[in-house]
């Protein structure tokens, strides 16, 4: 597994992928478990955004660490082996919507140093289009498994609010939300000075599969050197759906804000623009 996505065809000829649910709806958190519970990929983990592929929020709310902080990295570590991963697994992550969260798993297994990881390009759409099976058996976790032996990747950067000098920030976020002209989720509508927006969805094909390399490639280097890119959203997580996106790319070195503008936003004394 040398590529961060994966086919439906390729996926189903490999019984030894440990695989990961990350279906999820921000306005309605238990909707991603519901759908797990009435059918998955046969031997899927259920990975929830909040309590899995995140840290708990910080007692003084979004201005530290934003709506999803990363979870701590010890911590993962365990959760990780707990789904039975270990340093030679392959391991696929999905969803329902286009990779919007699957990316977050992907980004997160890389960060915490484990490779063999892709996402299920076109996600369970794709699977059942292809005839894929669903169960509602549910695998046990492997309680009191050893950690992951985390290896942090300095290929997976991060950078915090006040390290964005002299980078090109790019927001992930739909225009209408980077423009300032609606706001549902955070504090305050509009973006970090001086960001660039690529909204995520605009990796994807209307078959909700992502676009080819070369189209990919093109339109992130447009934004500026790679390696001087931090990536952005709403809270940290279809940010990762742009680094997944340059990964696929073959363009290395990006970084990812993971307060993103929840954090930012919460800040009274940090400044907010609008319009394009």
């Amino acid at each position: 597994m040398n590529t961060p996505l994966i086919t439906t065809a390729a996926a189903g000829q490999d019984p030894a992928i440990v695989w990961l649910d990350c279906r999820y709806n921000l306005i309605d958190p238990g909707a991603g478990a519901r759908a797990y519970a009435e059918g998955h990929v046969p031997g899927a983990h259920y990975a929830h955004l909040e309590q899995d592929l995140s840290g708990p929020k910080h007692p003084a709310g979004p201005r530290v660490g934003g709506r999803h902080p990363l979870p701590d990295r010890t911590a993962f570590a365990q959760r990780v082996a707990a789904w039975g991963i270990t340093p030679t697994s392959r391991v696929v992550a999905y969803d329902a919507d286009g990779g919007m969260y699957a990316a977050r798993a992907w980004w997160l297994l890389r960060w915490l140093g484990h490779e063999a990881v892709a996402v299920l390009d076109g996600g369970l759409p794709a699977w059942l289009a292809a005839g894929g099976a669903l169960t509602t058996e549910v695998p046990p976790l492997r309680e009191g498994a050893l950690p992951y032996p985390a290896q942090p990747q300095p290929a997976m950067p991060t950078r915090q609010a006040d390290a964005l000098a002299g980078y090109t920030v790019v927001d992930a976020r739909a225009g209408e939300r980077y423009r300032g002209e609606t706001e549902p989720l955070d504090s305050r509508a509009g973006h970090i000075p001086g960001a660039v927006n690529r909204f995520y969805k605009d990796n994807l094909q209307a078959d909700s599969r992502f676009k080819p390399a070369a189209e990919l490639r093109a339109a992130f280097a447009a934004l500026g050197e790679p390696a001087k890119q931090v990536h952005q959203c709403g809270s940290g997580v279809t940010a990762c759906h742009n680094l997944l996106a340059m990964a696929i790319a073959g363009l290395p070195g990006a970084a990812l804000y993971p307060g993103s503008w929840s954090e930012w936003s919460a800040d009274p004394a940090r400044p907010v623009a609008t319009g394009a």
